[in-house]
């Protein structure tokens, strides 16, 4: 074979149809859907194996709060029958398993490619394709590029002075490292008490020689109530896929769960007070989902029961001024994402744990061995950053996508993104985002799914077509974002949330999930087919690519 041979022959194994970014829980699906579809298809990856979130989230007692066989995929009934989830909320280990044993059922592996950041992703409008560079030093040409890089991948560690001189161990939730962490007799510190935050709490406060934990935002948790999957629950799992996918498929919240419908001021106080303790007792977010239909719309229902979580915390927590540290004040339930613990607030009765608010005692600096606050130092050996991450479009704006006449994404989303359907910008053909921000609400892998379906077949619609180039119209992106924007008050989330990248100093505070819902985001996508994509333009490229 010839040198010109060989070197042409490698380039074709680097181009392909679809490109996709990501093997977590979407862009698996992606990379199954898009090669079930007859396209030719890779994905890079930047971690060394696949999970996504799963991948990189390895902190002690990293676990699912939704339950495990509503967060595994649907497209295969042989899977599900021959995939059991031990727990009705899996762990980390169990949870990268189950994504490996995907990738290697369904023959996924040899179209990964690990090791690989992507450094540049940009677009050539004659050939309509995009050329992606990656870490690997790697250059890669595809006619489509699906980035499904997840809204909860890019870890956020706040600039607080002296970080860098600390001399001790550091570790973010989100980075957390393969080799476990040493956590024996020694002094850790732990800031951030969101959903990873409170699951390390208690998983390590008995090893440990003292426990700090600091709180900026108290939060209403609730208990997870995790529990083994009995041999008679997995026979009935396996033996009601049909319905139970249906279900899920067309679950608004993409959870089995059915909210109560009457409001919590028909029953009799007593009654809700039965129905309260029924909700604190059951699985993780049938406190919201399965709750009085105006829990969170009725101040008068979401204050009572509010007052009644209140009011466990109380009893649970021996220290009357700790226990007030951990109420929240300044919202009421369904105002932020709702934790759920196991053991956690019980950890705050140990004399080794210690609870600081930040709002009364702000942190300083950190100094090369510990924290300074006003009330002094803190002599600290490990410091854990539970600080949460640049929601929604973090990892996006870091591809540096560069659309039609070198359009930077990242410039173009500087005031809050613009998308249509939560998948795509005007500007940037041929590039979808499944799972990135507008995208719905409720549980992730059930609506970037519904994505993800959407995606595969505008790509079939553009090949029967005879096409080569599809891109969303800048009218149809107008009336989605607006949209996205005027339908806050649909949704319970605080401005001041996450939800709202409000979390990010500097970061607009926008809209960045999708408040009308999943069903909305469903009647879209069945009006969109109808209409034949209506809301997209085709066309064929100027050149060969």
């Amino acid at each position: 074979m010839s040198e010109s041979t060989k070197a042409s022959s490698a380039a074709d194994q680097d181009r392909v149809d679809v490109l996709v970014v990501g093997a977590g829980v979407t862009g698996i699906y992606q990379l199954y859907r898009a090669r079930e579809a007859g396209f030719s298809a890779k994905l890079v990856e930047a971690g060394t194996g696949v999970g996504g979130t799963w991948y990189w989230n390895r902190y002690p007692a990293a676990r699912f709060d939704s339950e495990s066989y509503t967060y595994g995929y649907l497209f295969s009934k042989k899977l599900w029958e021959e995939w059991e989830w031990s727990e009705r909320f899996a762990g980390q280990p169990e949870i990268e398993r189950y994504f490996n044993y995907v990738v290697d059922r369904f023959d996924l592996r040899r179209d990964i490619v690990f090791g690989a950041k992507v450094t540049a992703t940009v677009y050539d409008e004659p050939s309509g394709t995009w050329t992606v560079r990656t870490s690997d030093g790697a250059e890669r040409r595809a006619r489509f590029v699906v980035a499904a890089t997840g809204i909860l991948s890019v870890p956020f560690i706040p600039d607080i002075p002296g970080r860098g001189d600390f001399r001790g161990e550091q570790h973010h939730t989100g980075l957390w490292p393969k080799t476990p962490v040493d956590f024996s007799g020694k002094r850790v510190a732990l800031i951030g008490t969101g959903s990873s935050g409170v699951q390390i709490v208690p998983a390590i406060a008995d090893e440990v020689a003292s426990l700090t934990v600091y709180q900026k935002v108290a939060d209403w948790l609730t208990p997870l109530n995790n529990a083994p999957i009995a041999p008679e629950e997995q026979a009935e799992l396996k033996a009601n896929f049909e319905s139970i996918r249906e279900t899920l498929n067309t679950s608004p919240s993409g959870f089995l769960h059915q909210i109560t419908m009457r409001s919590g001021l028909d029953d009799s106080p007593e009654q809700r007070q039965e129905f309260y303790e029924k909700r604190w007792n059951g699985p993780g977010f049938t406190k919201l989902s399965e709750h009085y239909m105006d829990m969170t719309t009725n101040p008068t229902v979401n204050a009572e029961w509010c007052e009644f979580l209140a009011g466990k915390i109380r009893s649970i927590v021996k220290d009357p001024e700790t226990a007030e540290k951990l109420i929240p004040k300044g919202h009421g339930y369904g105002g932020r994402r709702p934790p759920f613990g196991t053991g956690y607030y019980e950890t705050y009765n140990k004399p080794n744990v210690f609870l600081v608010d930040l709002n009364e005692t702000p942190i300083a600096r950190i100094t090369e061995t510990g924290v300074e606050t006003a009330d002094g130092t803190q002599g600290i050996d490990i410091i854990i950053w539970a600080t949460g991450y640049d929601f929604g479009t973090g990892a996006l704006n870091r591809l540096g996508v560069r659309g039609r006449g070198g359009l930077a994404l990242e410039e173009y989303w500087e005031d809050g993104p613009r998308t249509y359907l939560g998948v795509a910008a005007a500007g940037f053909p041929n590039f979808f985002f499944p799972g990135g921000p507008h995208g719905a609400l409720g549980n992730n892998p059930r609506y970037s799914g519904d994505q993800v379906d959407f995606v595969v077949d505008a790509l079939v619609h553009t090949r029967e077509r005879g096409h080569d180039v599809i891109e969303v119209t800048a009218a149809a992106e107008d009336e989605w974002t607006d949209k996205m924007n005027s339908s806050g008050d649909l949704s319970s989330f605080l401005k001041s949330s996450y939800f709202y990248g409000a979390n990010i100093p500097g970061k607009p505070v926008r809209q960045l999930l999708n408040p009308t819902g999943r069903w909305a985001l469903q009647e879209m996508i069945a009006a969109i087919r109808q209409d034949e994509y209506a809301t997209f333009v085709f066309s064929k490229a100027t050149k060969e690519a």
